[in-house]
């Protein structure tokens, strides 16, 4: 990981964040942990929710936490991964809510870049993760770098839709601080908490109501023509 591994596009934003001296900490940390371990998504997918959908094209925000631990699965978009990998269970009930919500068919396949392209923001807390290791690189420094993300986008003048859900990515709303933007909350599509309010959410319509109200043109949720 360097300092050109960040998107130019997103460089200025996030000039609190890479001129700090934690910046080079994380790097070093990230660096050290490849050399020793395996370690998820690949260094050149770190970024991929960054550089798939530029600040400018932002509509949506989806907070996630960390990336999937598995092998083969992270690719640098929360909760998204590749054609052909299994959808793990929190992505196997986003599809759920989403065919209930919309109508649609559930996905054939579990990679969401659809949705980055259409201007989702599929971003997580936390950027690497060591295999099999849940939440392995949390408080090393990338919460710091993604928090400037939201900020960032926050102190902007198009309004935007935040979507949080489960108690992590709910706190990050303090950093939302414009009231220009909508901010839908709720339960996590995890299996230890999605019966507790997720499933019947409707998060997609919803999600598709605040485009309308801030102006957006909606997102198209079917994930099925992409084989």
């Amino acid at each position: 990981m360097s300092d050109d591994a960040v998107p130019a596009a997103w460089a200025r934003l996030l000039t609190p964040a890479t001129s700090d001296p934690a910046w080079r900490r994380l790097q070093d940390f990230v660096a050290s942990e490849r050399a020793t371990h395996q370690v998820f998504p690949p260094s050149s997918e770190v970024f991929t929710a960054l550089s798939m959908t530029e600040p400018e094209r932002v509509r949506v925000v989806i907070l996630g936490q960390d990336p999937y631990h598995g092998e083969g699965q992270a690719h640098g978009l929360a909760f998204s991964v590749r054609a052909g990998i299994k959808p793990p269970p929190s992505l196997r009930n986003i599809f759920k809510e989403l065919s209930d919500d919309t109508g649609a068919p559930v996905p054939p396949h579990g990679d969401l870049s659809a949705w980055a392209s259409q201007g989702v923001l599929l971003l997580n807390a936390v950027l690497t993760v060591r295999a099999s290791e849940a939440n392995s690189h949390q408080r090393r420094g990338w919460e710091q770098v993604t928090d400037a993300v939201i900020a960032g986008l926050s102190r902007g003048e198009r309004p935007l839709v935040f979507v949080l859900w489960g108690a992590a990515a709910r706190k990050k709303r303090r950093l939302i601080t414009r009231d220009h933007h909508a901010i839908l909350e709720g339960v996590h599509p995890s299996p230890l908490s999605a019966h507790r309010g997720f499933f019947g959410s409707r998060p997609f319509t919803a999600i598709n109501i605040a485009l309308t109200q801030l102006g957006h043109p909606t997102i198209d949720w079917s994930l099925a023509a992409r084989e």
